[in-house]
């Protein structure tokens, strides 16, 4: 009688997990890939015909409207999906996809400022979660499932698997993932943004020109850049979460983009406001060539927290790149540190404050920038992070509790009460 080597149930439980992180990797790579050329399209095309922000305020009316009446269950975008991983309960409805995908798109066209991760993020959670059902997962499993589509949209999208693989489990506090989470997280975000650079889409490259020798005295400009790039995050949150509650004042949903793509088209009408529209991508790269205008980081945040707070659809994170570029960049004006170098630390650290999620962004660096910044990288990060206390984009304005995703058990922050 032959001994069996490996046991059949073992074997079975391997086979469902290589076929999970493919379909979720190949799902949620394709799904960024399509996204991305349709946000170039949109945004070449806008470019091109700069008079569509006139028409904010009826695509604000639209998104709203469609919503309202085929958005019910889904409207808390990554709050939704960042719940559902911590408590599961009815499975995302795959609704969510369509949704957030339209309503990127049409606030990418007529000139909303927004950004692109929280797409991606919220159609892989979505597209992941209705593996739950067919597989026959239990809430353990189902749960390390909506961290890999996490991971894997993260990754494809922004073209960072390592940043990915980090992003999907810090920023749902890393002290309470299961380790078993860790290999379909890699798998997922390696497999999934190789799935979209197959696809023939692209990411944009920036560069830091210019590193000074590591001393005390450039590390301590790093963290006196660090405590900036904090209040940067904290004002950007903030600024949002008033913005939100303001228009939610307005009873009828819909009305809320309506009203403020009105507030939007009036800011654009002053000279030189078009840079805020979109994501924003020459501004950045612009920034890390010359000294930025110092209002451009605070307009970038105005334009922002109107757009997202008013209802459009799309992310914080791109955004957060451009708020956290022009301002490093605007710094070099006062402190003795390379222009390329603090516009590159500003835009991983504003967003390491505001999402708390410092090692990714270290990581995230690392990836777009090279090794060689990785100390100035690292302190801004960090410092930012701490500087931001519990504010972190992440979390429901009614949420009191602060998230600190990598120090998961320390229980206070530098804005709350011990």
């Amino acid at each position: 009688m032959v001994k069996q080597i490996i046991p059949i149930p073992f074997f079975v439980s391997i086979l469902k997990w290589i076929s999970l992180i493919l379909i979720i990797a190949i799902a949620a790579g394709t799904l960024s890939a399509v996204f991305l050329t349709a946000l170039n399209l949109v945004t070449n095309f806008r470019d091109q015909h700069t008079w569509l922000l006139y028409l904010l305020p009826v695509a604000g009316f639209a998104i709203g409207f469609l919503y309202h009446h085929k958005g019910k269950g889904v409207e808390r975008g990554n709050l939704l999906v960042f719940d559902t991983v911590h408590n599961p309960k009815d499975i995302i409805p795959f609704r969510m996809v369509p949704l957030v995908l339209l309503g990127t798109i049409v606030t990418h066209l007529f000139g909303g400022s927004a950004g692109r991760e929280g797409t991606a993020l919220q159609m892989a959670g979505a597209t992941a979660d209705q593996l739950h059902t067919p597989f026959k997962l239990n809430a353990a499993d189902r749960s390390i499932v909506l961290i890999a589509g996490l991971s894997a949209g993260f990754a494809s999208v922004f073209g960072t698997p390592w940043a990915g693989i980090v992003f999907g489990m810090e920023v749902l506090l890393l002290a309470k993932i299961p380790l078993k989470a860790i290999i379909p997280a890699a798998a997922t975000a390696f497999i999934g943004a190789y799935v979209t650079q197959l696809w023939g889409v692209g990411h944009t490259h920036y560069n830091i020109s210019a590193v000074l020798p590591v001393s005390v005295r450039s590390l301590m400009y790093s963290a006196m850049a660090g405590v900036a790039f904090g209040i940067a995050a904290i004002l950007f949150v903030k600024l949002t979460e008033g913005f939100s509650h303001l228009f939610k004042k307005i009873s009828y949903a819909p009305l809320r983009p309506f009203a403020g793509g009105v507030v939007l088209v009036l800011l654009f009408m002053l000279p030189g406001t078009y840079k805020y529209s979109g994501l924003g991508i020459p501004a950045i790269l612009e920034s890390f060539n010359a000294a930025a205008q110092t209002q451009d980081f605070i307009l970038k945040i105005l334009f922002t927290a109107i757009t997202l707070g008013a209802g459009f659809k799309g992310g914080e994170v791109t955004p957060l790149f451009f708020i956290g570029a022009t301002l490093g960049s605007a710094l070099s004006l006062f402190l003795p540190l390379p222009v390329s170098l603090l516009a590159g630390m500003g835009f991983v650290a504003v967003f390491a404050g505001a999402a708390k999620t410092p090692l990714a962004c270290c990581i995230m660096a690392l990836e777009l920038f090279g090794l060689s910044c990785g100390v100035y990288v690292a302190i801004a990060c960090i410092v930012s992070y701490f500087i931001s206390g519990r504010h972190s984009i992440y979390n429901a304005p009614e949420n009191k509790t602060p998230r600190h995703f990598l120090f998961g058990k320390i229980k206070y922050s530098l804005f709350s009460k011990t």
